[in-house]
């Protein structure tokens, strides 16, 4: 049985908040996303890395299943970030039609390096909050992760 949604705050129709927090969370977004590593990738690019540390070595279509785009699109991103050096391909170890990429330690740092910049931002901007704002925004936070995983 799953709960009743809360109800808006007085006044707010739940599509009118809706699409506040969609313009709100994409603005942040797009602002936090500036925030780049020395390389400067482009999302495409840093995606592959940030999936590459998570989950580990993947073929070049486990990366496009994961990135939602075709094989020859992730073609050209993985051998671009081979180039870069943040990347290597290596054979995949049971099928030798299939090559496997792995994260770099110049990638690895790179991800990290990126991220550092981004948190280093978004801390900056919460340090400018009250400690109310930024109590609030934890509790938001949980629940846009609940919205996420919906």
């Amino acid at each position: 049985m799953t709960a009743a949604p809360a109800p808006a705050p007085e006044g707010v129709a739940v599509t009118e908040l809706a699409g506040e927090l969609r313009v709100a969370l994409a603005k942040s977004t797009r602002r936090i996303r500036a925030r780049r590593g020395a390389a400067d990738l482009p999302d495409p690019q840093f995606n592959v890395l940030a999936i590459l540390l998570r989950e580990g070595p993947l073929s070049p279509g486990a990366l496009a299943d994961a990135e939602h785009v075709q094989p020859p699109s992730m073609t050209r991103t993985v051998n671009a970030l081979v180039e870069l050096g943040f990347v290597q391909k290596s054979e995949h170890p049971t099928d030798g039609r299939q090559v496997v990429v792995s994260l770099t330690a110049q990638g690895e740092a790179e991800v990290r390096e990126t991220r550092r910049r981004r948190d280093a931002w978004l801390a900056a901007q919460l340090d400018t909050l009250t400690d109310d704002d930024r109590r609030t925004l934890a509790q938001a936070a949980v629940l846009l992760r609940r919205i996420a995983a919906g």
